[in-house]
């Protein structure tokens, strides 16, 4: 065979200069994402967006899967069973390098929550300063009696009236008006806690950096049980209260949060080995629905941009309907949501669902390796499901089957993919490293070329870019024979076996 170096530079070599490549431990592929079980107002979008943007498949479903939760959450409870009810919010995380087009992908679907943001904050000038002026002037009474008090105590006269008067005063301070913020970027669990039940019950933290949620590597064991605590609690519908010394104490009251994270998988790595096993012990990471997408870097030719949008457009205004559909609070100002139950035929699919998901727990099951993210699949299941009758029905009405059995392909596939994640989650450093370097190069040396070391170190996986990262993870390689460094002259180089490049043409 010949191998191209560079330009007019060809370097032969024997046909069997390579032994027979060995497997590397862990290196699993993705199954197909199940598109066609979305709703096809959904599933459309999802497909019309990939098509332009050329990102990965299974990020953009969870970017407009994400978006419908949070317009859907603050609408309706879903009810599992008798005694079962929760939230129809979920949680997503995606495991991909910089460069992949979230932030690009996550505008085509959160757009109309944007607008509907905008829209609600200019409609409430009025109301927000008018209740600025009433607040003022409530501190400024509350200042003038907190004088006379210390007045009538200081010349020895009683103050049992002015202490009378605080407490009405008290009981009559001015109410911010409600002014829905849905979403977040980087505000940590006590903001949130502190936004969620002082301004608006229903939010969405979406984040492309995940730091400020998946922080626990540079916490404390205290600071991070508090904030695995709170998303926890978010994520189960639990009344959520605050009381920091470092803020004003908050009330507890129902809540709703939907959370979307993109963060590199060597991060989250390195989260969940910093936690010291408490962001798998306290079902945290259980929660998500997780996808480690194939890269499209290296295959996103340029496209024009298409005239128009018929199918995101149909998602966007179908996503605006809901967020202008009247959220409802009871006496007290807390949620007041309608329950969707499931048709007989919908829980029925539903329990064989959770009873096939519960038989892969045993210890010699499918599952066995990922029974935290298993053990919450029928929930989550659910919680889809009922997102997919709104978005088609509103939140009135019987769940059906049709949105159950979509709902449960769904949650499978994130099964599936919760099991390559615990699975890497083993995979020590330097052999993780070489299965990065390798699915880089395979996708660079399509053609059969060398690649400079160089420009491995300065364009490959960020997880390499460290000098001794690259040598260990070329050790790991090349002790595989599935890749191997050589010499051409001054030039240092990275060969790939050609037997994993027949296979990846």
């Amino acid at each position: 065979m010949s191998t191209k170096l560079a330009p007019h530079v060809v370097v032969e070599y024997p046909a069997n200069a390579w032994p027979e490549p060995e497997p590397l431990f862990g290196a699993t592929e993705p199954m197909p994402y199940p598109t066609d079980a979305l709703p096809s107002v959904i599933g459309e979008a999802v497909d019309e967006v990939t098509a332009f943007n050329q990102a990965p498949v299974s990020m953009a479903a969870c970017s407009a899967l994400s978006a419908a939760s949070l317009a859907s959450q603050g609408l309706a409870s879903v009810r599992r069973a008798e005694g079962l009810m929760g939230p129809v919010s979920l949680y997503t995380l995606a495991l991909l390098d910089s460069g992949e087009r979230k932030t690009s992908t996550d505008e085509h679907f959160i757009a109309p929550i944007r607008e509907y943001e905008k829209d609600v904050a200019e409609k409430a000038k009025p109301d927000i300063s008018e209740f600025k002026a009433a607040e003022r002037a409530w501190v400024a009474k509350g200042k003038g009696v907190e004088a006379r008090i210390t007045k009538d105590a200081r010349d020895g006269k009683p103050t049992a009236q002015h202490e009378k008067e605080l407490q009405d005063l008290e009981s009559s301070r001015p109410t911010a008006p409600r002014v829905p913020r849905l979403l977040h970027t980087d505000s940590t669990s006590e903001a949130m806690a502190w936004a969620l039940s002082e301004r608006y019950p229903s939010a969405g933290v979406f984040s492309s950096e995940a730091g400020t949620v998946l922080g626990g590597h540079s916490m404390g064991k205290e600071s991070s049980l508090r904030n695995f605590a709170f998303y926890n609690s978010a994520w189960d519908g639990r009344k959520s209260a605050s009381d920091r010394r470092t803020q004003d104490s908050t009330r507890a009251c129902p809540v709703r949060l939907t959370v979307w994270l993109a963060a590199q998988p060597e991060a989250v790595k390195a989260f969940v080995d910093g936690s010291r096993g408490l962001a798998m012990g306290t079902g945290f990471m259980a929660r998500f629905l997780i996808t480690l997408p194939k890269s499209t870097q290296g295959t996103r030719l340029f496209k024009e941009a298409p005239t128009g949008w018929p199918k995101l457009s149909a998602f966007q205004n179908r996503l605006r309907e809901l967020l202008e559909t009247p959220i409802a609070f009871d006496d007290s100002g807390d949620l007041a949501l309608d329950v969707l139950d499931l048709s007989p035929e919908a829980k029925r699919l539903w329990v064989e669902f959770h009873d096939s998901i519960e038989r892969e727990l045993s210890p010699s099951g499918a599952m066995a390796d990922a029974r935290e993210f298993a053990a919450k699949a029928a929930d989550n299941a659910a919680r889809l499901a009922a997102i997919f009758h709104i978005f088609a029905n509103g939140p009135t009405g019987y769940i059906g089957a049709d949105s159950i059995a979509a709902a449960a392909t769904i949650v499978s596939w994130h099964c599936m993919e919760a099991l390559r994640f615990v699975g890497e989650l083993a995979v020590p450093r330097p052999t993780a490293n070489a299965l990065a370097l390798e699915a880089w190069l395979l996708d660079r040396c399509r053609s059969g070329e060398a690649v400079s070391r160089r420009d491995v170190q300065r364009l490959g996986p960020g997880v390499i870019r460290d000098n001794d990262a690259l040598q260990e993870a070329l050790d790991v390689l090349t002790e595989a024979n599935r890749a191997r460094a050589i010499q051409d002259g001054r030039r240092k180089l990275v060969e790939v076996n050609p037997a994993l490049l027949e296979g990846n043409r």
